[in-house]
């Protein structure tokens, strides 16, 4: 039986019990005094007629308190709130888009979904919210091998650059080199999670800076021959490097395997989403599009997630991150 054949796909009633299950496992709790023992299931509760709706929309998942007298749903205080959307249009969404390697698209989520292109949009980002992770420990530790590597996609906004990344002018007419591109420091702990980063600038005390802060210093660092790499690498326990330059990709030291390869390869597949899915992203919306291939990734098969369990995982996450529109179009 295909997943999407499940009830709380296409019921909306059975999806907020889904969603109820989810984020009250305990039972119904007041979001406004915090109440949980004097609770009402309001039932045959309809919205105000309106000339699309002469007789009104039945509101599922309607609670009293009993203590503050005040009606809420399981969408107060996550990414659903205020959201005409219905909600099992809601989880339609979450499941396509953490079940779609590369992501899908705002227009296509528009035709399956049949809401506007505005509204699924906001959706989608709404979503990467949810994806998005808290507070962090360093990754690596004591015999974990940690890969770090630079990336640039797609152009910085304002005005182009008269000088490289190191301070020095262009020697050519023309713009050379990553200077304009926007740069994205990527960290993977070998067989475990990924951390990507987009930063203003990739040099070497951006990149020193935000590898000393996540990763553990008992960790082994592999790298490319980079410079921006050196000074940061003598502060782990080894710092290992290949050198693409000379098509030195992986080499052998007994057992231990050095290579960039893996966050490589997480490049590889968020640059085919970008360019083949999502086609344009502006520099402010980068990040949160970062927060999306990240959960895919720390959320794979590999590490024993299915697509059942990496959309529960991102139900996890809807609570206390709402997202309004006037602020999805800042940082």
């Amino acid at each position: 039986m295909s997943v999407l054949s499940r009830e709380y796909f296409h019921n909306e009633a059975a999806a907020f019990e889904h969603v109820e299950s989810i984020m009250w496992p305990e039972g119904p709790a007041c979001p406004h005094c915090g109440c949980m023992g004097r609770v009402y299931k309001l039932e045959g509760v309809y919205s105000k007629p309106s000339k699309k709706n002469p007789e009104g929309i039945e509101r599922h998942g309607l609670k009293k308190c009993g203590e503050c007298r005040k009606q809420f749903t399981v969408r107060i205080g996550t990414i659903f709130e205020e959201s005409h959307i219905p909600l099992h249009k809601w989880l339609q969404a979450i499941h396509l888009m953490c079940s779609s390697k590369k992501g899908i698209s705002s227009n296509q989520l528009h035709r399956v979904l049949e809401i506007t292109l505005k509204s699924a949009w906001f959706l989608s980002h709404r979503i990467r919210e949810a994806m998005r992770s808290g507070e962090l420990g360093p990754m690596g530790g004591n015999g974990k091998i940690v890969e770090a590597d630079e990336t640039y996609f797609g152009k910085k906004s304002g005005p182009a650059p008269t000088m490289t990344t190191s301070g020095r002018p262009f020697t050519k007419s023309g713009k050379t080199g990553p200077v304009h591109k926007r740069a994205v420091l990527g960290l993977v702990e070998r067989g475990g999670m990924v951390r990507t980063f987009h930063v203003e600038k990739a040099n070497k005390e951006n990149v020193a800076n935000l590898v000393s802060e996540n990763v553990s210093k008992e960790s082994v660092l592999m790298t490319d021959e980079s410079r921006m790499y050196e000074t940061v690498g003598a502060s782990f326990v080894d710092h290992q490097t290949t050198k693409h330059s000379a098509k030195e990709y992986v080499r052998y030291d007994g057992e231990i395997v050095i290579h960039s390869n893996t966050i490589e390869n997480y490049f590889s597949v968020f640059k085919r989403g970008m360019k083949g899915v999502y086609q344009h992203c502006a520099e402010k919306h980068l990040h949160r599009y970062l927060a999306e291939f990240d959960f895919r990734y720390n959320n794979r098969i590999g590490l024993g997630v299915d697509d059942s369990a990496r959309s529960l995982n991102a139900l996890f996450g809807a609570r206390g991150k709402r997202l309004l529109y006037r602020d999805s179009f800042g940082a």
